[in-house]
């Protein structure tokens, strides 16, 4: 039986789904090129946003109804809205025929095998306190970057946030775990890796990570279990490059911004979500910090680290958010200096504190803040991009670029799209010298030094 997933949603569903393509194949089915060739297809859902469950519902309709011409094909919803929805799913998707919830990857073979013997409308889902299973990364021998989870689940309850409820409580993985992982990934070579967590910085926090008996901390090394594991990570040979995300502010303490600016592997970026520049609204949101202790860790990130580049999340039209709220959050932007930036209008999650609030911010009004941010951060965009005219940038080369086959593209230390000419050789995975010749607001432009 050939197999196909499509997954909406943030890094960590894609790696949820990369698991679950190892956990299938290992049981025995084979990865289709395309839906059209699969006989089980399998969407793996979000429920950040509303948006997002809408695309997925669609996608479910669609794949019952392909039924037509693709009799007996399977159809399965794993992931965060399968989790929310619970067996209310079957009542809005009367003919799916299983769904899975988070933490629960490895129960896929088995549900399939109870569809196949003639079970409809199966399901299970996790309990949010349970320790998770969790299936190792898994690339093809080739790939060059990986992501692995490192942390799962959040604490943090941000009054609008759903991802508590839908991915449990916080659990770090053991660290020994974690470290043979990625030493197996680089055996398929992977030079990079992406370390996942929904507040990765809180990694160790709420359970024991370490042995000390076992790996007892290097001298002068790092006592904090976040800082230690990048230092660990990065040890490791073969590994080029270690990013992280996403981060709080709370997490930019003196040990991690000293494993950034002094391993060598740690790239200068990091995704810091803000969501708002107004204290009001962030006290209502629940974030845990005012708008002076988000620039307070941004200053030391960028203190240490000159070369440092920022992205972040923005929220627009929160409930109570004033024209005056929103131009704070454009005034902290500016002042916070980001490379790039994720902005999202409001949408209430059932069940969130903030669902409880009156939505009162028409949604003409959250298009109209969105579109000036936007705008906005295309003009920093361009500022900060082009000072980097004329430096020569180490690119992890990726592959052709999607615009214009002519040409390759990659990434930057900074996690910048880099495009260039390609030189007789090149290969992906490969890190590359790039002056960088022209900018844009998300991308650069530029000729290998050879």
């Amino acid at each position: 039986m050939k197999f196909f997933l499509h997954t909406y949603g943030c890094q960590m569903n894609v790696r949820d789904s990369e698991a679950v393509s190892a956990v299938l194949s290992a049981a025995g089915y084979v990865a289709a090129e395309s839906e059209q060739d699969a006989d089980l297809v399998i969407v793996n859902s979000c429920s950040v946003r509303a948006k997002a469950e809408d695309k997925a519902l669609g996608k479910l309709g669609l794949l019952c109804a392909s039924r037509r011409d693709h009799p007996g094909r399977l159809v399965g919803l794993m992931g965060c809205m399968a989790q929310r929805l619970g067996n209310e799913i079957f009542k809005r998707v009367p003919t799916l025929d299983f769904s899975v919830g988070t933490r629960r990857a490895g129960a896929i073979p088995r549900l399939v095998e109870r569809v196949i013997a003639g079970e409809r409308g199966i399901s299970e889902f996790s309990d949010p306190n349970e320790v998770p299973d969790v299936p190792e990364a898994h690339t093809e021998d080739g790939g060059f970057s990986a992501f692995v989870t490192i942390l799962l689940g959040c604490n943090r309850r941000c009054a609008y946030c759903i991802v508590p409820d839908v991915r449990g409580c916080e659990y770090s993985r053991p660290a020994r775990e974690i470290v043979a992982e990625i030493a197996a990934l680089t055996r398929h070579g992977v030079c990079e890796v992406t370390l996942l967590g929904q507040s990765v910085m809180n990694y160790g926090r709420m359970n024991p990570v370490w042995d000390d008996a076992i790996d007892p901390p290097s001298p002068g090394g790092y006592r904090e279990p976040f800082a230690r594991l990048l230092e660990a990570v990065a040890a490791l040979p073969g590994i080029l490059r270690v990013r992280f995300t996403s981060g709080h502010p709370s997490g930019c303490t003196a040990e991690l911004v000293r494993a950034m600016s002094t391993i060598p592997q740690i790239c200068h970026h990091l995704h810091l979500p803000v969501q708002s520049g107004s204290d009001r609204i962030l006290k209502a949101m629940r974030r845990g910090y005012t708008r002076e202790q988000y620039l307070d860790a941004v200053g030391r990130l960028r203190s240490a680290m000159p070369d440092f580049a920022l992205t972040t999340d923005v929220i627009v039209g929160f409930p109570g958010e004033t024209v005056e709220d929103f131009e704070q959050t454009r005034s902290l932007m500016d002042a916070a200096g980001f490379d790039n930036a994720f902005i999202f209008k409001y949408s209430p999650r059932p069940g969130t504190p903030a669902a409880a609030m009156e939505d009162d911010v028409s949604e003409t009004e959250k298009m109209r803040r969105n579109q000036v941010l936007l705008s906005d951060q295309d003009l920093r965009g361009v500022r900060n991009n082009e000072l980097l005219v004329g430096t020569v940038q180490q690119v992890l080369a990726e592959g052709r670029s999607l615009r214009n086959a002519k040409r390759w593209a990659g990434r930057s230390d900074g996690n910048k799209i880099v495009v260039f000419e390609p030189v007789p050789g090149i290969r992906a995975g490969a890190i590359v010298p790039v002056r960088i010749t022209r900018a844009a607001p998300q991308t650069l432009y530029g000729e290998v030094v050879q």
